[in-house]
């Protein structure tokens, strides 16, 4: 079935590509080792991507922002345990990545 869903659509559009969810998936989050940390479902080492999705659903130029933080990491939006950089992780993918995990329904 087709992922037809407002953000999906948004972020497609607002990015010219195809619909994200079909460009990058769980495959390419296990390609580039984020399952190390994270997972779909539940919390780990960092928050579940459905959380993810939840917490900023809604909330324009988050596929950028997101996609920073992939690559750059951070700290202190979910708890004490910093994300680290992943800048093995090219902008294109983290653009995949980001574009894919706020796709997630929550």
């Amino acid at each position: 079935m087709k992922n037809t869903s407002p953000v999906c659509i948004v972020l497609a559009a607002g990015l010219g590509l195809a619909p994200l969810a079909a460009r990058a998936d769980l495959a390419l989050a296990k390609a580039r080792n984020c399952m190390a940390c994270h997972t779909v479902e539940r919390k780990v080492v960092g928050p579940a991507f459905k959380a993810i999705a939840g917490k900023y659903a809604g909330k324009p130029d988050m596929v950028d922002a997101l996609a920073r933080k992939i690559r750059q990491g951070g700290g202190g939006v979910w708890g004490p345990v910093p994300m680290p950089a992943n800048p093995q992780v090219n902008e294109a993918d983290a653009k995949k990545l980001a574009g894919w995990i706020l796709a997630l329904p929550q």
